[in-house]
């Protein structure tokens, strides 16, 4: 003899597993709305939300967003070299009365753009808002320096007849520090610098939502 148990529907389970799948659906859902902000997921995504990041691209915001970049530093530009420096008598030789020393120097110029003199008038706003037109304000040598550290005396002999002059050095280290400025400036330390800001600028209009972006 056969004895059957049945035991009818397993509902129980059956609303555990639905529970379960919706519990993941929701979490996956959550995660795609929250992590999808580029592309075309990402505009399903603000799709279903209902929200947009918005800018506010009117002149005057373009111009603070940026006059917030300050003194935007874009070119550092270093040499070496060798510079003399020396004192000499109209009358008596240099083995005599001559002082001369030879500095070996290393130094950088730093130059870029002030953002903060760009004015309303310098950003023109197409209509419709898609295109700006901004002209940056002119390129500067912000500072010549020399690094101390690397810069030393690699020689120096003083007549017989007269004492060191100890104002040598630091004429002669002024003078590196005039030729370093000048080498930079012939080098174009001005155009890099302003091609470097351009290419900064013109990334953080892209940013804000122009489409096209001129930038002189």
């Amino acid at each position: 003899m056969t004895t059957q148990y049945y035991s009818g529907p397993n509902y129980g389970g059956r609303f555990l597993g639905f529970l379960l799948a919706l519990l993941l659906g929701a979490a996956a859902f959550a995660f795609f709305v929250r992590h999808e902000t580029t592309g075309t997921m990402g505009r399903i995504a603000t799709l279903i939300t209902g929200r947009a990041t918005t800018f506010d691209t009117s002149v005057p915001a373009v111009v603070e967003k940026i006059q917030r970049l300050n003194r935007l530093e874009t070119v550092v530009y270093s040499l070496d070299t060798v510079v003399e420096g020396n004192r000499s008598s109209a009358i008596l030789p240099d083995a005599l009365a001559g002082d001369r020393i030879l500095l070996v120097v290393h130094g950088e110029s730093i130059a870029g753009i002030d953002l903060t003199q760009l004015k309303p008038e310098d950003v023109r706003i197409d209509a419709g808002g898609h295109g700006i037109h901004v002209t940056l304000p002119p390129s500067q040598l912000f500072v010549t320096t020399l690094d101390n550290r690397h810069t030393r005396v690699y020689t120096r002999s003083t007549g017989l007849l007269v004492p060191v002059d100890q104002n040598l050095e630091s004429d002669t280290r002024a003078k590196a520090q005039d030729q370093l400025q000048q080498a930079a400036l012939g080098d174009g330390i001005l155009d890099a610098a302003r091609r470097n800001a351009r290419a900064t600028v013109t990334a953080l209009l892209y940013s804000l939502g122009f489409e096209q972006v001129d930038v002189k």
